[in-house]
């Protein structure tokens, strides 16, 4: 019952991952001769120099666009709230043409934002991928030269001992 909940609350990826990994740790076990290596991904994402730059970078792209998108909004809450005050007072022509231009104001901002969100996602998504690259063929090349037979790219739980991940680091920022 236990093992069930632990195992429902896991993410999907994590549990993938660690369902893929229990043969390699089995053969690992029985073998005793096999090397494996760990390197924790997300560590290479957010700590390498590569990646600082990447961020540095992507946030002076979006920070004109960003302050953009924040100023529209805020002038559609202040024409909102005029207009909440104001109602009131207006005939029923006025009202609802201001009514339906801050609808339609409303349904900009949202687009606006949307576009703002996938754009900034998709130029993150690129970054990562390129810091995703090379790490790769780092990890290639110290699996070959520390004759490792298998490097997991992610882990319920790893030792510190087949932790290279702080090699890696190292080696991506050159």
């Amino acid at each position: 019952m236990i093992l069930k909940t632990l195992i429902a609350s896991l993410p999907r990826t994590l549990l993938l991952a660690a369902l893929c990994a229990a043969p390699l740790v089995a053969a690992h076990a029985q073998a005793q001769t096999g090397k494996i290596g760990y390197v924790a991904t997300e560590r290479l994402m957010t700590e390498s120099k590569m990646a600082k730059t990447a961020d540095a970078r992507i946030q002076s792209e979006f920070s004109k666009r960003q302050k953009a998108v924040e100023e529209t909004v805020t002038r559609l809450k202040q024409l909102s709230e005029k207009f909440d005050g104001e109602a009131a007072s207006l005939n029923d022509v006025d009202r609802t043409r201001r009514a339906r231009e801050l609808l339609n104001m409303e349904k900009d901002v949202q687009r606006m934002q949307r576009e703002f969100t996938e754009d900034l996602m998709q130029r993150k998504n690129e970054e990562r991928a390129a810091i995703a690259s090379k790490a790769f063929r780092i990890i290639e090349q110290v699996a070959e030269a520390e004759r490792l037979d298998a490097v997991l790219a992610e882990a319920a739980w790893s030792s510190p001992r087949i932790d290279i991940t702080d090699k890696i680091l190292k080696l991506l920022d050159k």
